[in-house]
C-alpha cells in the first residue's frame, strides 16, 4: 500500500540514483549560461570544492533578464526540484550558494536558473 513515507522513501532513493555518477573529486566543473523560454541568461559558472564545502559559484559576468521566483538549482540532463539551493539573489553579477553537505552532487551535470512559481526553465549551464 503507497502512503506518504513510502512514496517520499522512493523519492528519495530516486533523487539519490538520478545523481549517481562521477564525483567532482577536488576539482571545479565550468558552464555557460545559456537562456530558456524566452529569457536571456549569460555569463559563467563554476561548481569548486572548497575547504571541504562545495559551492555554485556564479561569474561576475553573470546576467539574466528577470523573472518572478527565480531559483538556483543543480541536474543531470534535466532539472532536478530536490537540488535547488535557494533563490536567485541579484538578476546579475558574482553570487554563491554551498551546496549542502547532505545533497549528493556526483553525476551532476548542469546548473539550472529555474521558474517555481511557473514551474519553467530560465537558463541553464552545462557543466564540464
Amino acid at each position: 500500500m503507497q502512503n506518504r513515507r513510502n512514496f517520499m522513501a522512493a523519492s528519495a532513493a530516486f533523487g539519490a540514483v538520478m545523481m549517481a555518477g562521477p564525483a567532482l573529486a577536488g576539482q571545479s566543473r565550468n558552464g555557460t549560461f545559456k537562456g530558456r523560454s524566452n529569457h536571456v541568461t549569460s555569463g559563467g559558472v563554476t561548481v569548486v570544492k572548497e575547504g571541504g564545502k562545495t559551492y555554485v559559484v556564479l561569474q561576475p559576468d553573470f546576467a539574466f533578464d528577470g523573472a518572478p521566483d527565480p531559483k538556483v538549482a543543480l541536474g543531470r540532463d534535466g532539472y532536478d526540484k530536490s537540488t535547488v539551493l535557494g533563490a536567485l539573489r541579484s538578476n546579475s553579477g558574482a553570487q554563491r550558494y554551498e551546496i549542502p553537505a547532505s545533497m549528493t552532487i556526483e553525476g551532476v551535470n548542469e546548473v539550472w536558473i529555474w521558474c517555481e512559481q511557473f514551474n519553467v526553465p530560465l537558463g541553464v549551464a552545462t557543466l564540464r
